[in-house]
């Protein structure tokens, strides 16, 4: 195959006005998505996806699915891609001035992927104002990382030069979640594309449309035409059928720890690379040095961003019995100024948006109603669905998927131990629910804190500087933030500690080798004289020969 039909001959910036085409047998309103396959727009042979405007819960675009053959066809051309080395053994200086490139058309096109953003997740758009403009950083903290890596050479003994190269896998598979779907799927692609990998993502079937435009960017950015593929579809299907396939040398998972667990036995049956970023119930530690307003702030940002809806939410709050009153009066008003000024996640003064689906709307419902109902906690504030009209712009709740901002505490009448196996304190909400219960010593804090499957954030507040370090060296989670939370920067390793958060990290160096696997060569610069003397194993005089 001609590496040269990879190659876009037309990078025109028309490209990345999104052209959508009509479906037929669907309503001239709704919107149709296809597949990005190859450089261009292309049908698929799945059932079209309905996509559900989680506010109102009109379906206002579909999508179509990537059936198995789909899958396969892709597949095999992106490994054609690969293999014809236009991208994968392209120079990393001219990598990065696509991903330079890519950062500048992203930065253009922000006022159209935040709209989209919003539509299809039911984020407040205050929150993706501020999100959705970040993701620049990735591209170009990977185009930099490509520009000043440098080539080790190891301290071989002999006259050896023994240096390593960080060549790339293959094809590689990424699935991206409905919570941050712009957010998580260039956190992935950055440092893939970086490395030279030819990459196909599956979008969350909830929200795949912001990915889709990725690829009309891309392109125009000049990524050769089969580097970038996306695939939208369910994953018992067109998720099974990609991360099942032997082409696929590596697999990176964002999503819960059943899925999780079910996609890595899939992958390692094929001996294939798999990072996996899985569950969280993160930790929320307030000591009684905190400043109660700053920790609240804290508590309600951690908690309530994207409507709960985070892995790294922190839905335990365990606070010093000294200051837990006082912290919790705080917090009760501070949640419900959170509730009051819900509204249409378009208007700009809203504070938070919906659920993303009735079956998540319907998980959080069972999972406080079953904590209320068998006495494990008690409604500080919030608690229910919201179906009335908001008071902030008359939006009318009960079309969409509203649930309030929640705060429970530990029923008085149950004993610790007993609520702690409670669902309420074990189980990822991922929604707007917290649950905040208090401690005497630094120790218990630790246990509480501690005391989860998951192992992927956690939080501390205090003004003990010397208790800060001391406390987040023994927390067990693969990120810890002190007086702030949900920090992310390109450069800092993000990914859990223990096995119901996943394996690996994403962001960082980590992340791009973890795309990349080791080409150590060795080259020998001793003489003919030397080579003689030292090399020839089966010489006729006896005498020691060397090993290694």
């Amino acid at each position: 195959m001609n590496s040269n039909s990879f190659v876009s001959t037309t990078l025109s910036y028309r490209l990345l006005t999104w052209r959508t085409r009509s479906c037929i047998g669907i309503m001239a309103e709704v919107t149709c998505y296809q597949m990005w396959v190859a450089g261009e727009e292309r049908p698929g042979k799945g059932e079209l996806i309905p996509i559900e405007d989680p506010a109102t819960g009109e379906i206002f675009a579909t999508c179509h699915a990537a059936s198995e053959e789909d899958v396969n066809d892709t597949i095999t051309l992106a490994q054609a891609v690969f293999k014809s080395g236009v991208w994968s053994r392209e120079s990393r200086h001219r990598r990065a001035d696509v991903l330079d490139k890519s950062a500048m058309l992203l930065e253009a096109e922000l006022p159209d992927l935040i709209a989209l953003e919003v539509r299809q997740t039911g984020r407040a758009v205050r929150e993706m104002k501020a999100q959705v403009p970040s993701l620049v950083r990735w591209l170009k903290y990977y185009a930099s990382l490509l520009r000043v890596e440098e080539r080790p050479l190891l301290p071989t003994m002999g006259k050896l030069h023994n240096f390593v190269d960080r060549v790339p896998l293959g094809v590689v598979v990424q699935i991206t979640p409905f919570n941050h779907p712009l957010l998580i799927a260039v956190k992935k692609i950055a440092p893939a594309l970086a490395a030279g990998n030819s990459v196909i993502v599956k979008p969350s079937e909830l929200t795949p449309l912001t990915t889709l435009k990725l690829g009309a960017i891309l392109k125009a950015a000049g990524l050769p035409d089969g580097v970038f593929n996306v695939l939208p579809g369910y994953g018992a299907l067109t998720g099974k059928a990609l991360v099942s396939h032997p082409l696929v040398r590596k697999v990176d998972v964002t999503g819960g720890e059943t899925a999780g667990r079910a996609i890595g036995a899939l992958v390692g049956g094929n001996l294939a690379r798999y990072t996996a970023e899985l569950g969280g119930k993160a930790p929320l530690i307030v000591f009684s040095s905190a400043n109660i307003k700053v920790a609240v702030n804290g508590i309600a940002f951690g908690s309530f961003i994207a409507s709960g809806q985070t892995c790294i939410a922190s839905t335990r709050i365990i606070v010093d019995n000294k200051i837990f009153d006082t912290l919790l009066e705080t917090l009760k008003a501070k949640t419900e100024s959170i509730a009051k000024r819900m509204g249409s996640p378009t208007n700009l003064d809203s504070m938070m948006g919906p659920l993303v689906s009735a079956k998540q709307l319907q998980n959080v419902e069972g999972l406080v109603d079953e904590a209320v109902g068998s006495g494990a906690a008690e409604i500080v504030t919030g608690g229910k669905r919201l179906t009335g009209v908001s008071g902030l712009d008359g939006t009318d709740f009960s079309r969409g998927y509203f649930y309030e901002p929640t705060v429970l505490v530990q029923a008085a009448a149950i004993p610790r131990e007993q609520f702690r196996r409670a669902a309420i304190w074990r189980k990822e909400i991922f929604g707007p629910v917290i649950v905040v219960v208090g401690f005497d010593t630094e120790a218990e804090a630790l246990e509480l804190a501690n005391d989860s499957e998951y192992g992927l954030g956690a939080g501390i507040w205090t003004q003990d500087m010397s208790q800060a370090f001391r406390v987040s060296e023994q927390i067990d989670a693969g990120i810890t933030w002190v007086n702030t939370h949900h920090r992310n920067d390109p450069s800092s390793p993000w990914g859990g500690s223990k096995t119901s958060s996943g394996l690996g990290v994403e962001n960082g160096v980590e992340a791009y080798q973890a795309y990349t696997t080791a080409k150590s060569t060795i080259i020998s610069y001793a003489s003919t004289e030397e080579a003689l003397a030292s090399d020839d194993w089966f010489k006729d005089s006896p005498g020691a020969v060397r090993y290694g």
